[in-house]
């Protein structure tokens, strides 16, 4: 981390320009309608943090789960229930990948604070009570998804730092997601707020995580 901090190669900058830029982008054109430059902006703003982690030797782990939530990105970028799922199940599979890197190279729940683990496991058993009663037919991989962020946090919580940070800010966003897809009516006036956070949060998250883990 203070490597790439103290001095970035030419390659290191270009993919931090990229990433941030397409937070930017995307962040202007969150309501507006589906197209390949908002797809590809939204893309980006992670998936150049997966290439930046990949440049600098970071854990395979974290280029994964970086990758995946690119992945997930670019589903979310569209509308209706099949691109919802894939959204679901990328990001499902980036926070097992999260969660088995944080526990992997952290020094274990028994060191870890217990008000940090309690915290998460009754955010985690909220979230799922809630989103759960109210995915229908999507309980199953809602339940499935709110348990692997879960357990992300609580690997977060025994790595602590910017790491723990990010995977709180990300954790949030997710909350405010679901809440939007399950919980507000169509009419909410909340709404026109829940967008801006959902990215704002994850995304900050994201390069938290990503900081606090580069090599």
């Amino acid at each position: 981390m203070s490597d790439y901090l103290d001095s970035p190669d030419a390659l290191a900058t270009a993919l931090t320009v990229i990433s941030a830029l397409g937070f930017v982008i995307y962040l202007f054109m969150l309501d507006q309608p589906v197209s390949i430059v908002r797809t590809v902006a939204k893309t980006a703003a992670v998936g150049a943090l997966a290439g930046l982690a990949l440049h600098v030797g970071s854990p395979v782990l974290l280029v994964l789960a970086l990758a995946l939530s690119a992945l997930g990105d670019a589903f979310l970028a569209h509308e209706g229930d099949v691109a919802f799922l894939g959204g679901l199940g990328s990001f499902l599979a980036a926070h097992i990948a999260y969660a088995v890197l944080f526990v992997s190279i952290g020094p274990g729940f028994a060191d870890a604070p217990l008000p940090g683990l309690l915290a998460v496991v009754l955010f985690g058993a909220g979230m799922g009570t809630l989103m759960v009663s109210k995915a229908g037919p999507l309980a199953l991989p809602v339940a499935a998804y709110v348990l692997a962020i879960a357990v992300m946090g609580l690997g977060g919580v025994t790595l602590g730092g910017l790491v723990l940070l990010g995977a709180a800010l990300f954790m949030a966003s997710d909350a405010i997601l679901g809440s939007e897809k399950f919980l507000m009516s169509e009419t909410s006036s909340l709404r026109q707020l829940t967008s801006p956070a959902v990215w704002g949060l994850y995304y900050a998250g994201q390069v938290l995580i990503t900081l606090g883990l580069l090599a």
